[in-house]
C-alpha cells in the first residue's frame, strides 16, 4: 500500500482544478423546453415549509437555475435547520453537497462525514451492489471539499467494490462513477497505482452501465437513466446516443411519467448538460426575482365520482419469520387515486392490512404490513408488484388501474 506523505497529499490536492473533465452533451429542442420548464415548477412547487427536507432538489435547482427563489432560499433554510443525528452517510453527504451548491459553509457536517466513512465497510461481497451508493456520494462530497483522507478512503472502497459479487445496480454504478471521477481528476500523472485502481473499477461500471442502454435510449428504466446520463457525461460511451436518450425522456415527460419531486430533481441537471460535479462550481446569484406560477383555470365541478375495483394481496412466506400468510382484499377506491389510497381503505376494511410508513427524499415508503417490519440486518423489505412486475413508483405516486392486482410481497435481497 503506498503511504503519502502530507506535502505530496497538499501537491496532489493544489494540482486537482488544472483538470478539466470532458463531458459529451445533446440538446432539448426549443418546441419541448415547456415541458423541461414545467418538470422544473413541479419539483420546485414541492417545497413548502412542512415538506421533507430534499438535498436533492436543492442541488438540482442550483445547478440548472431555480425558477423559483422563494423556494430555493426555503429549502436552503430547511437543510441547514436539519437535525443531522438520524441522517445516513448519502443524506448527510446530499446535505454538504446541497449547501455547497447554496455557497453556505456546511461546518462540521464534513467532520462527521469524514469520521463516518473512515469506520464504513463493506460486511460481505454478497451485499447489495446498493449499499456502495451512500457511501459514492460521501467520497464525492469529501472530494469536492478538498478533503486529503478521500484518496485512502477511495483505496478501500475500491478494493471492496471489485471485490463485490452482487447485481450491479445503475444507480450506484453512475454515482461511483461520479465519485471516482472527481477523485481521479486530482492525481498527478506520475502515482499511476491510484489511477490504475481507479481506472479499473471505472472500467467496469461502464461497462455495465453501457451494457443497460436500451435500443429506446433509456438507460436501466426511466428513473436510473438521468443519473446514468451524469456518468455517461464524464465516462463517455461510445454505443451511447445522448439525443435518442433525450427524445425518450421527454415522451415519457409527456406520458406524466415523472410526477415525484426525486426522480425530477435526479433528471433535470442532466437534461441541461449538468452533473454533480459542477456542484463546488455553482455561482450564487443575489436579488434573484422570484417567478410567479401562473394561475391556472379553476377545474370544473365534478358531477359523478367513477370508481375502480383493485385486487390487494399482503404475502409473507420466507422462512425464518414468525407469522406466514397470504391475504387479499378487494378494495373499491376512487378512480385515479394512488396506491396508498388503496392501501389505507384494505387497512379500514380488515386489521391484517395495517401497515406503518415513514417519509422519504422520494415520498412514503411503506416499513411494515401486518406487524412484520423491514429488516435492514436480515435484508428485507416490502416490494410491491403489479401482477408479476415490481412497481417502480413508491405508494404515493403509483395510480393503479380497474381490476389490477397489486401484491405486497416480504422480500429479501
Amino acid at each position: 500500500m503506498i503511504l503519502f506523505t502530507s506535502p505530496l497529499l497538499s501537491l496532489l490536492w493544489a494540482v486537482s482544478r488544472a483538470h478539466t473533465l470532458t463531458r459529451s452533451e445533446c440538446s432539448i429542442p426549443a418546441e419541448k423546453q415547456a415541458l423541461v420548464d414545467d418538470l422544473q415548477d413541479v419539483m420546485e412547487s414541492s417545497v413548502t415549509p412542512s415538506s421533507f427536507p430534499n438535498p436533492s432538489i436543492l442541488i438540482a435547482m442550483n445547478l440548472v437555475g431555480a425558477r423559483n427563489a422563494e423556494a430555493q432560499k426555503l429549502l436552503t433554510e430547511i437543510i441547514l435547520s436539519t437535525d443531522l443525528t438520524d441522517l445516513t452517510i448519502g443524506q448527510l453527504a446530499l446535505n454538504i453537497m446541497a449547501l455547497t451548491s447554496s455557497c453556505q459553509d456546511p461546518g462540521n457536517r464534513l467532520s462527521i462525514l469524514k469520521n463516518q466513512m473512515e469506520s464504513w465497510v463493506s460486511s460481505s461481497p454478497q451485499d447489495s451492489y446498493s449499499v456502495f451508493y451512500g457511501p459514492s456520494l460521501a467520497l464525492l462530497a469529501l472530494c469536492q471539499m478538498n478533503q486529503e483522507v478521500t484518496l485512502e478512503l477511495a483505496v478501500t472502497f475500491s478494493k471492496m467494490l471489485l471485490a463485490n459479487v452482487s447485481q450491479f445496480n445503475i444507480d450506484t454504478g453512475a454515482m461511483v462513477t461520479l465519485a471516482l471521477t472527481c477523485i481521479s481528476s486530482m492525481i498527478p500523472e506520475d502515482l499511476s497505482d491510484y489511477s490504475q485502481l481507479f481506472g479499473q473499477v471505472l472500467t467496469s461500471v461502464m461497462e455495465n452501465i453501457s451494457g443497460g442502454i436500451e435500443d429506446n435510449g433509456l438507460i436501466g428504466g426511466s428513473y436510473s437513466t438521468g443519473l446514468a446520463m451524469q456518468a455517461l457525461y464524464v465516462q463517455p460511451g461510445e454505443n451511447w446516443d445522448c439525443q435518442k436518450t433525450v427524445e425518450t425522456i421527454l415522451n415519457e415527460i409527456e406520458q406524466n411519467r415523472f410526477a415525484n419531486p426525486m426522480s425530477i430533481a435526479q433528471l433535470l441537471p442532466s437534461l441541461k448538460g449538468k452533473t454533480y460535479l459542477d456542484v463546488p462550481h455553482v455561482v450564487c446569484s443575489t436579488g434573484q426575482e422570484v417567478r410567479q406560477t401562473p394561475q391556472r383555470p379553476p377545474s370544473p365541478l365534478k358531477t359523478s365520482v367513477s370508481n375502480i375495483t383493485v385486487i390487494y394481496t399482503i404475502n409473507n412466506q420466507l422462512r425464518g419469520v414468525e407469522l406466514v400468510f397470504n391475504e387479499t382484499e378487494v378494495v373499491s377506491v376512487e378512480k385515479g387515486s394512488v396506491l396508498l389510497v388503496v392501501l389505507e381503505e384494505a387497512q379500514r376494511k380488515n386489521p391484517t392490512f395495517k401497515f406503518e410508513s415513514k417519509m422519504t427524499s422520494w415520498g412514503i415508503y411503506i416499513t411494515s404490513i401486518n406487524n412484520i417490519n423491514e429488516d435492514e440486518n436480515h435484508r428485507t423489505y416490502w416490494q410491491f408488484l403489479s401482477g408479476l412486475t415490481p412497481l417502480d413508483e413508491g405508494v404515493s405516486y403509483y395510480i393503479p388501474y380497474d381490476n389490477e392486482h397489486i401484491t405486497a410481497n416480504f422480500t429479501q435481497y
